[in-house]
């Protein structure tokens, strides 16, 4: 059988509009899930007062089960189409939720954006179609969810519709490159099965609209680059540490370096979904064993590369950037917290170059002195200890970020052009 094209799957939109039912009820119906599996969910959810959690308590066991390193790819779920095979990212918390979100999104070829069909359109939703836009995600399906709560009304799903697509399309996104369907996770309509309660629907169901996504082309031919997003020290194996490969190939005993840290070292397994593998491709969630590396030589944020084509290590870079929404205003001087693939780190905004018109791109201001909320700029940025930071036009996922500050996302962008730091 000629192996599937594989896409990494995000699910967005705001809390409480059933992202985690739905994808429960994906893996569940297209026999991810199994029906054992399903009912020790089921009777847990029970116990726990929250019968209508339990396919939501599929992703958020999986979290748990990580969190006591059980295993190093619990956290990624795999399902399958007809046509495309797919890992769905990071069950979200909610605590955590933007977080991984943002690390979530960076990863992911397309997304699925749950909006309840009673609440609509609502703050998260926007934050989170925004932050999909800036991440470069182009795949977009519309998951208009609960569908049983609003009996079914096509009226109603219309002006759900309408309010979607206006902000969409507000953000950045072609219309004709976004999909709309109504479904109800709980009960089960359109998701992975029809439903004669949606007969005025003449669409797909979910899983096959998914079927309908594009594989990106791999891209094998650029130099590695693989964020580190979590180090185990496994007994009787050493330091493994699991990432995904975002481009380049990665295979045993190659010779490669982590950065910033600068360490060196030689791989000497790889593994996937508990296979060893021969080679790792972009997209790969893999766990690898390295020669030469010991417990605290790495850390998450840190980036593989192989040793001829080491990461850029930035002493500044230039971005552009949106700001989502802040309160007062973005001075130059500037310090919160970034988010470039998987570090997180405080860098300084010392300059900023030019605010930009955020739906034509030109030029509205030269050198302002600050930014505020809907404002889109050209700055230069430094960050506060070594990073590892590449141009967005070379590897776009090691080229988008997201600011934080306060307890939410100030703003997104992409690296425009990186300054390394002097050997």
């Amino acid at each position: 059988m000629a192996e599937k094209p594989h896409l990494n799957l995000v699910f967005i939109g705001h809390v409480d509009h059933g992202k985690s039912t739905l994808v429960g009820r994906l893996l569940y119906d297209s026999g991810a899930l199994s029906e054992q599996e399903y009912r020790k969910l089921e009777s847990e959810a029970k116990e726990k007062g929250k019968a209508t959690f339990a396919f939501a308590y599929a992703m958020d066991k999986l979290k748990e089960e990580r969190e006591r390193g059980l295993t190093i790819d619990v956290a990624y779920k795999k399902f399958e189409g007809k046509k495309n095979y797919f890992t769905i990212i990071d069950a979200p918390g909610h605590k955590d939720f933007v977080k991984n979100m943002i690390t979530g999104t960076s990863q992911a070829d397309a997304a699925v954006l749950v909006v309840a069909a009673k609440e609509s359109v609502q703050p998260q939703t926007k934050e989170h179609a925004f932050l999909a836009q800036v991440m470069g995600i182009k795949q977009l399906i519309v998951a208009i969810n609960k569908m049983d709560e609003i009996n079914y009304d096509e009226g109603k799903y219309k002006e759900v519709q309408g309010a979607v697509k206006k902000l969409l399309t507000s953000v950045g996104f072609k219309e004709e490159s976004v999909k709309f369907i109504p479904v109800s996770a709980w009960v089960g309509d359109n998701v992975v099965k029809k439903s004669d309660k949606l007969s005025w629907y003449k669409g797909d169901t979910l899983i096959d609209t998914l079927d309908e996504f594009k594989a990106a082309k791999l891209p094998t031919d650029k130099p590695l680059r693989l964020p580190i997003q979590d180090v185990y020290n496994i007994k009787g194996v050493g330091t493994v540490p699991v990432g995904r490969v975002e481009t380049g190939v990665l295979k045993p005993n190659d010779k490669i370096i982590i950065n910033p840290p600068g360490v060196s070292g030689e791989v000497k397994t790889i593994e996937m979904h508990h296979e060893q593998l021969p080679e790792a491709k972009p997209g790969d969630n893999i766990g690898f064993n390295v020669r030469g590396i010991g417990k605290g030589d790495v850390a998450r944020g840190d980036v593989v590369g192989h040793e001829k084509d080491p990461p850029t290590v930035a002493k500044e870079f230039t971005a552009q950037i949106v700001v989502l929404s802040h309160p007062t205003a973005i001075p130059v001087g500037y310090t919160p917290v970034f988010h470039l693939h998987t570090a997180q780190l405080s860098c300084s905004v010392t300059e900023i170059q030019k605010k930009l018109d955020p739906k034509t791109g030109q030029v509205k201001e030269e050198k302002p002195k600050f930014l505020k909320t809907g404002d889109a700029a050209v700055i230069k940025v430094v960050p506060t200890k070594p990073v590892v930071v590449e141009e967005y036009k070379k590897f776009p996922q090691l080229g988008r970020f997201a600011i934080r500050d306060m307890g939410q996302t100030v703003a997104a962008g992409i690296v425009l052009s990186v300054t390394p730091r002097e050997k």
